[in-house]
């Protein structure tokens, strides 16, 4: 369950967006903003802290120098569920979780 989420968190931080079933997306949102808040710190502690969590290393490159910098101001409400209908195959919710801009 947890390697899902920090997949999911690590592909929503490389792309900006991905699609996913609503249930994964509610829970990955709040690890997301989590490793956002992080980044806005810049310590060393906390780069430390977020590769743990994100798989590759590219990826906690581009949240402390690109995203972060980006929500310097922004005190949370760093993703967004846009809701896609339902999926053909079982008729499971989807949504795409972005990052706001």
């Amino acid at each position: 369950r947890w390697a899902l989420f920090r997949n999911q968190v690590t592909a929503l931080l490389a792309h900006e967006k991905i699609v996913t079933t609503e249930a994964k997306a509610k829970e990955i949102r709040g690890l997301a903003e989590k490793m956002i808040t992080l980044a806005k710190d810049g310590s060393l502690a906390s780069r430390r802290e977020a590769s743990a969590f994100v798989t590759e290393r590219k990826v906690v490159d581009k949240l402390f120098a690109e995203i972060a910098p980006i929500y310097a101001d922004r005190s949370g409400g760093y993703t967004r569920l846009l809701k896609l209908g339902p999926r053909p195959g079982d008729n499971a919710p989807m949504v795409r979780i972005e990052l706001v801009k």
